[in-house]
């Protein structure tokens, strides 16, 4: 399979994974089993008393594909490279966008108050000091797809780069090495097994990057989360992790909880998809990065046809395009220094 399927794999998986669970988002599992059952069987409209994404139609992406976008037109024009500040401005540029759309999905909480504290002058260094939330995860899979897993350390650079701004903890910025790798292994060629191992090797080494914020550790948390669901049948794991890894925003929920999606459907991709959509909480998020990640390994065509022209029709987007710009980037200046922000 061509580099160019794993890639766009990656990004139609992120938005499949994302588009499911927009109408799931902030309801709590019991809700959604009642509604769609133990596992959501496709894309659905959001109803009317959907918290955060009322009356979108079937199919619509949320903030995790679109500032995933974002992103990845940065490191596009950026040749690889993303300016902080320019980052913070469009973050905020997209917010007003949502605003005007009335969309009530708007930049998380940690996004918001960094980016509120850099234009208010601080530093930096500091603007994404107590970012500790999904916010950098979600939308990190455009960074595995630019850079190599064949060295780790300057993955994990590049992560440190793309999300200083928001998200400089050492919580959410292993958290976002762990997709961001694990989605590199997979364009590499790797199965899911091996794609998770990169990714909690890539979460190790960035766990001591950034300021320190209290939590477990994002590596730990993601082997014991796949342990968790080993061999379980789909419908039992996304009960558990509900009611044990948790599903919240918190990075050291949202995270492993994606990876234990995988582990409980390593070699179906849509299934992997509709559990991690399933689970309840910011399960948009959750079901995006675990898209992500099967998508990489699995490529696109292994996503239903059907759903992948969902996802164009419906959000008017070109991700193969996007996909194929972004690996023309990898592997170029393998050697560079990436400093600590541009």
């Amino acid at each position: 399979m061509h580099a160019d399927e794993h890639a766009a794999g990656a990004l139609v998986g992120l938005a499949i994974g994302d588009a499911l669970g927009m109408p799931t988002q902030s309801l709590p599992r019991a809700t959604i089993v009642h509604r769609y059952g133990e596992i959501i069987d496709g894309f659905h409209a959001a109803p009317d008393d959907q918290p955060l994404a009322a009356g979108l139609p079937a199919g619509r992406i949320t903030d995790d594909t679109e500032q995933a976008l974002l992103l990845a037109e940065l490191l596009i024009d950026g040749g690889g490279r993303v300016d902080a500040r320019a980052l913070a401005h469009s973050l905020l540029r997209w917010e007003d966008d949502m605003r005007r759309r009335g969309s009530l999905d708007l930049l998380g909480p940690s996004t918001k108050q960094a980016v509120s504290a850099l234009l208010s002058g601080a530093a930096i260094e500091e603007t994404g000091r107590f970012g500790h939330t999904d916010g950098a995860a979600m939308r990190i899979a455009p960074v595995g797809i630019v850079t190599s897993p064949s060295d780790l350390d300057r993955l994990v650079d590049l992560v440190v780069e793309v999300s200083v701004v928001t998200h400089n903890t050492g919580i959410a910025l292993a958290g976002a090495a762990a997709v961001a790798a694990a989605v590199s292994a997979g364009i590499e060629g790797a199965d899911t097994v091996e794609a998770c191992r990169v990714g909690i090797d890539a979460a190790e080494r960035a766990s001591s990057r950034g300021h320190w914020y209290a939590g477990p550790d994002v590596a730990e948390r993601i082997r014991w989360a796949m342990g968790l669901v080993e061999g379980l049948h789909p419908e039992a794991a996304a009960a558990r992790i509900y009611s044990l890894v948790g599903t919240s925003l918190m990075t050291q929920e949202a995270v492993p909880a994606a990876f234990a999606a995988l582990a409980a459907t390593p070699n179906d991709p849509w299934l992997t998809c509709r559990l991690a959509a399933s689970v309840g909480g910011d399960c948009d998020t959750i079901a995006a990065m675990s898209g992500a990640i099967t998508g990489a390994c699995h490529g696109v065509e292994a996503f239903p046809s059907d759903a992948r022209q969902t996802i164009a029709s419906v959000n008017g987007i070109d991700l193969e395009t996007v996909a194929h710009r972004l690996l023309g980037l990898r592997d170029q200046g393998t050697s560079r220094e990436v400093p600590y922000v541009s």
